[in-house]
């Protein structure tokens, strides 16, 4: 793992895994994940840098400690807070999530829909890239209206592109071309 998201979560991840809360630092962090995902203000708190340090880590603290973070979690996000790496909290989220799926022989793979899909459609997305790998696969969907239509699917370093919105961007550059 590189760039700043790789090495804090590869230190979580070490980290976790010496003290044997593996799968629960994954939980808190699939929690964490969650509540950022349903909430834009929180979202946009992590990424603004109008908050000063001290903003930042009384919020952290304040967010651990609601939602019953173990020690690991909430120390790993105040120190986020004080080195100012909250922007990078969904990468390194991300990044931890792969390494702990890797460490259990899976694979991590994340699926864009511009609409919420159903339980079935996970089930058979999963499934068929199951096949393709020939591992079992770990797989996070969300929803980016921006797609139009259609998904995009990321597997490791791997991009399958079958959104609308790149069908209409290629077709755009064929009629200018022409």
């Amino acid at each position: 793992m590189s760039g700043v998201a790789g090495r804090y979560a590869t230190a979580l991840f070490d980290l976790a895994l010496d003290a044997g809360t593996l799968e629960a630092v994954e939980g808190e962090l699939k929690s964490l994940q969650s509540a950022i995902d349903g909430s834009s203000d929180l979202k946009a708190f992590l990424k603004s840098p109008v908050y000063d340090r001290d903003d930042q880590l009384r919020a952290v603290e304040a967010l651990a400690e609601k939602a019953g973070f173990g020690a690991l979690v909430t120390n790993f996000l105040k120190l986020i807070a004080k080195n100012r790496r909250l922007f990078a909290l969904e990468d390194m989220i991300r990044a931890f999530r792969a390494l702990a799926a890797d460490h259990r022989g899976e694979v991590s793979a994340e699926a864009a829909t511009a609409a919420p899909m159903t339980d079935d459609q996970v089930k058979a997305l999963r499934l068929e890239i199951e096949r393709m790998v020939g591992k079992a696969v770990n797989l996070n969907t969300r929803v980016d209206p921006d797609l139009l239509g259609g998904l995009v699917v990321k597997i490791g370093s791997q991009m399958v592109d079958a959104s609308l919105k790149t069908k209409l961007n290629r077709l755009k550059t064929v009629m200018k071309e022409a």
